[in-house]
């Protein structure tokens, strides 16, 4: 074995260095990618698995090799299952990385105060609503659903989508740079959630969750129930915000790569 690790190295050409710093590249964005979630764990274990494959195949250990190497096709099938909603993420996210980030963030945060007087206002008289805001993955999908309304984002137009009886106030208004793009949106309901059996008919608290699984997008929730402000990331959610609070939280994610 170390004579053929001699003989590569003695043929180690430019070629094969750039192969090596691509795959590094590959490897650390796609941790990048599943950090903080359940992919990061279990991928930690389809490693070790991996590992053991090296190993068994060194040490020519021929029945772990062989029983390792039939268990690998259902691997790929269980990583396809069970990652899904992370490698939609991570395909979208591919195609998301764009130069319109500076921009975004900047005429964002010029209007991002109008959002949070609108929370405040909507949570102070215990109206419900749930805001989306455009990360780096589109949401137009969901904006097709809704009604467009391509306005302005200020906090008398957000307080009016979500006045009780107004036609729009069932669904979530999606923001997008600085314009609330649409209103009365149908987002996704979660697979998976962690909240208590409390939350269970919250259809804005289960709305915002699924919408942060499937895409990168921060959501606002207020409860009607309460008056509570909640902020959903990554399949997250964030209870008993204050405004500072949820400025903080929020500033945070959105800057973050």
């Amino acid at each position: 074995m170390f004579t053929n690790i001699i003989n590569a190295f003695s043929h180690f050409t430019i070629g094969d260095l750039v192969d090596i710093l691509l795959v590094t590249f590959i490897i650390y964005y796609l941790l990048l990618l599943i950090k903080d979630t359940k992919a990061y764990q279990m991928a930690i274990g389809f490693s070790i698995v991996g590992l053991l494959f090296l190993i068994t195949k060194w040490g020519n250990l021929v029945v772990s090799h062989s029983l390792i190497l039939n268990f690998a096709p259902w691997v790929i099938i269980a990583i396809i299952i069970l990652f899904q909603g992370e490698i939609r993420i991570f395909l979208t996210t591919i195609g998301s990385q764009s130069l319109r980030r500076p921009l975004f963030m900047k005429s964002f945060t010029e209007k991002l105060e109008n959002v949070f007087l609108a929370v405040d206002y909507l949570s102070s008289k215990k109206i419900g609503a749930l805001i989306a805001i455009e990360k780096e993955i589109s949401l137009k999908s969901y904006v097709d659903r809704g009604t467009i309304i391509d306005g302005e984002l200020t906090k008398d137009l957000l307080v009016s989508i979500f006045f009780p009886n107004s036609p729009l106030h069932d669904g979530a208004a999606i923001i997008q740079g600085n314009k609330i793009s649409a209103a009365g949106c149908l987002l996704p309901l979660p697979a998976r959630h962690k909240l208590g059996e409390e939350y269970m008919a919250r259809t804005r608290h289960l709305a915002a969750i699924g919408l942060s699984q499937e895409t990168d997008a921060a959501v606002i929730v207020v409860s009607e129930q309460n008056g509570k402000i909640s902020l959903a990331t990554k399949g997250d959610l964030d209870r008993g915000l204050d405004k500072e609070h949820l400025k903080d939280n929020l500033l945070k994610y959105l800057q973050k790569r």
